[in-house]
């Protein structure tokens, strides 16, 4: 499957929608008044490009997306700069992440320079739907789905590819402070040859029991354990995972059952820049255990788009709590995280070339 060109068409709202209180966000629950979409065939490619009015859109109900699960999504930010101007961070890397993961699903691949100057144009539309107080976004989703009607199993013939936004505040109704996380031993996430590293739907429909489980019990997260011995850690439900243990920075490597997260890879990076001890490496539970107690472990925090760093105050691991940095925010992911969101309102040098200005 090959990527292809496309036209783009675009239809302004003549019914703008009232726009939400900045100060009181919610993540998720208001969206722009513009979204993108474009449909794939086999004979045809990518066509029919629009930047249309937001508004819902009807699939039969043989879509192959409601019985086989091919489903795909990215999650990306743009900011509003010191200066007015909105600024996307790593935004042709999630979507080459999405091709990464649609050819784990068997569906066709989109044109990443492309669709990056639609989703521009799209933002530039809805401008001012992007806020500017500190530790806002305009959160953007790109998704793409199985749109054949058809039963019977096999890859479908037909997909359409969305793009929707919202502006959002933190992540967390807590902001960034530390999290509890509670440590799922039953149940699990990924299996080596299995979707793990595709950020796909059904892995996301799959963790919700244990989700579930932990909210009820006063846990903001699940940290997932290997599915083969459940002793290795993996990542959190929405974020990948790193500790700091013996002045090292610390995280599980990538194969396969493990999300390559862009806000990880952006850790990785700064802390080789910054000349931080770091390793990629198996991490048991019980080594997470045993390093709390004896003081080695000194943080711990989740990394992603939507929350950028989320600091851990404590795990809940086989009727034990293990408290990390006293339930205090460690400096570590205090430097993470502002230095982040400095780069992302663009109030430090981009020496990565992170930064994709749309206007």
């Amino acid at each position: 499957m090959t990527e292809t060109t496309f036209a783009l068409t675009l239809h302004q709202t003549q019914q703008p929608k009232t726009k939400p209180n900045w100060d009181s966000l919610v993540f998720g629950k208001h969206f722009t008044d513009h979204l993108f979409v474009m449909d794939w065939t086999k004979d045809q490619g990518w066509h029919q490009a629009e930047i249309r009015p937001y508004s819902p859109f009807s699939l039969d109900p043989a879509a192959m997306v409601f019985h086989y699960g091919q489903a795909i999504f990215e999650g990306l930010k743009a900011y509003r700069g010191t200066e007015g101007q909105i600024l996307l961070f790593r935004a042709a890397d999630n979507l080459h992440r999405l091709n990464s993961s649609a050819a784990r699903m068997c569906m066709p691949a989109i044109p990443v320079v492309e669709v990056l100057a639609a989703l521009k144009q799209l933002i530039t539309l809805d401008r001012d739907w992007v806020p500017s107080l500190p530790g806002t976004s305009l959160y953007i989703r790109p998704t793409m789905i199985a749109t054949e009607a058809a039963l019977g199993l096999h890859a479908a013939q037909r997909y359409r590819l969305f793009i929707i936004c919202c502006p959002v505040g933190p992540y967390y109704p807590e902001g960034f402070k530390p999290t509890k996380i509670y440590v799922e031993e039953q149940y699990v996430r990924a299996v080596q040859g299995g979707v793990g590293e595709a950020k796909t739907s059904g892995n996301y429909a799959a963790s919700l029991k244990a989700f579930q489980k932990a909210q009820e019990q006063g846990y903001t997260q699940v940290l997932w354990l290997d599915a083969a011995q459940h002793r290795y850690v993996e990542e959190v439900g929405t974020s990948n995972i790193f500790f700091v243990m013996n002045g090292e920075l610390v995280t599980p490597p990538l194969g396969g059952t493990i999300l390559p997260g862009i806000t990880r890879n952006t850790i990785l990076q700064l802390a080789a820049d910054w000349g931080i001890p770091h390793a990629e490496r198996p991490i048991s539970i019980e080594t997470v255990r045993s390093a709390a107690q004896d003081g080695s472990l000194t943080e711990a925090f989740a990394s992603g788009t939507a929350a950028v760093i989320a600091p851990v105050g404590e795990f809940y691991s086989q009727g034990q709590t293990i408290r990390i940095n006293q339930g205090q925010i460690g400096p570590l992911a205090q430097r993470f995280f502002q230095y982040i969101e400095q780069v992302q309102r663009g109030l430090v040098p981009d020496s990565h070339n992170w930064i994709e200005p749309v206007i």
